[in-house]
């Protein structure tokens, strides 16, 4: 009997993004280290952090997990030990990519709305500190995973493979945890990034009005205002990333809260059960969600582009003179 579709459709997505999404998020690791013209040095900071959490999480969550489970059975990767850490890694690694882009909302948030706040709190120094506090409670937030599974299969005194422990569901303990791990992600970035971008666009809008009206009446003013291009640039690159985070999200989100208030279980092998089908396909859209800012920076920020350029052109070039 064949793999059911939405193990097929897996086996077929997770190298695609892997084979996509790492070096893309190593270019934009490169690119974003040199500075781009434009974008501040705090700014700069969260996101070479998000690309690189976005990049731990391909190698650990898609390459090491999903892809060794499809096609590498019985590695290494698989003894249950190693296979456990691996799955507290991901998720570690997913918590960091998840409350990066909440942390770096909320800088855009008080740099345009909290003027009095701004220079104190949007710098290299603050970004550098609120990053490392986020990623060193993202690891110790997930050390329980670690504890969360039992082998799948015992050969020769080996056990191999993860599988949630039997009494995982039924655990008053466990419960909590799920219960936590689910406020804090994805609930709690869910309606932080919502909204601090409902009240960013808002201090947006009026500041523009105001802007207008004082222009309208200073007619020997010129109209290219550099203030209100700069907000412009600032709120689309801010929308678009927090934006993407909430559709590739959505669905993980939605299948979340189904376990968290009905009878629906993680980790199911009914793959024709819709619930099953609905965790995985989220799955794989939040491993999409880890490449998706390359082609957000390439879209929005023109130097960016022009470095991208360069840097294909660059071993084109010298490929060119080899056979010259």
């Amino acid at each position: 009997m064949g793999q059911p579709v939405i193990i097929q459709i897996e086996n077929i997505f997770y190298p695609i993004i892997a084979t996509v999404g790492v070096p893309a998020n190593l270019v934009t690791i490169v690119i974003l280290s040199r500075g781009i013209y434009g974008l501040s040095k705090c700014i700069t900071r969260y996101l070479v952090a998000m690309a690189v959490a976005d990049l731990l999480v391909l190698v650990f969550a898609v390459i090491l997990y999903q892809i060794n489970e499809a096609y590498f059975q019985y590695s290494i990767l698989s003894y249950t030990p190693i296979c456990s850490l691996n799955i507290a890694l991901s998720f570690a690694f997913i918590d960091c990519s998840v409350w990066l882009t909440v942390a770096f909302t909320f800088d855009r948030f008080v740099a345009i709305c909290c003027q009095k706040l701004r220079t104190k709190y949007c710098t290299e120094k603050t970004a550098a500190v609120v990053i490392a506090v986020v990623c060193s409670l993202a690891v110790l937030e997930n050390v329980p995973i670690y504890f969360m599974f039992e082998p799948r299969k015992v050969i020769d005194n080996v056990p191999w493979f993860c599988y949630v422990k039997s009494g995982f569901y039924s655990s008053n303990m466990w419960g909590a945890f799920l219960w936590l791990e689910t406020i804090l992600t994805p609930f709690a970035p869910f309606i932080l990034i919502l909204l601090l971008n409902a009240l960013t666009i808002r201090h947006i809008v009026l500041a523009n009005r105001v802007r207008r009206g004082l222009r309208r009446n200073n007619k020997g003013e010129n109209h290219n205002d550099a203030e209100m291009n700069n907000r412009r640039k600032s709120m689309i690159l801010l929308l678009a990333i927090s934006g993407s985070f909430i559709l590739f999200w959505m669905i993980t989100f939605i299948s979340y809260m189904c376990a968290l208030f009905t009878d629906a279980q993680f980790t199911e092998t009914n793959y024709n059960d819709p619930f099953t089908i609905m965790e995985l396909s989220g799955y794989m859209l939040r491993s999409l969600s880890c490449c998706i800012n390359t082609f957000i920076y390439a879209v929005s920020q023109s130097k960016f582009r022009d470095e991208l350029k360069n840097m294909i052109k660059r071993p084109l070039a010298a490929i060119t003179c080899l056979f010259k």
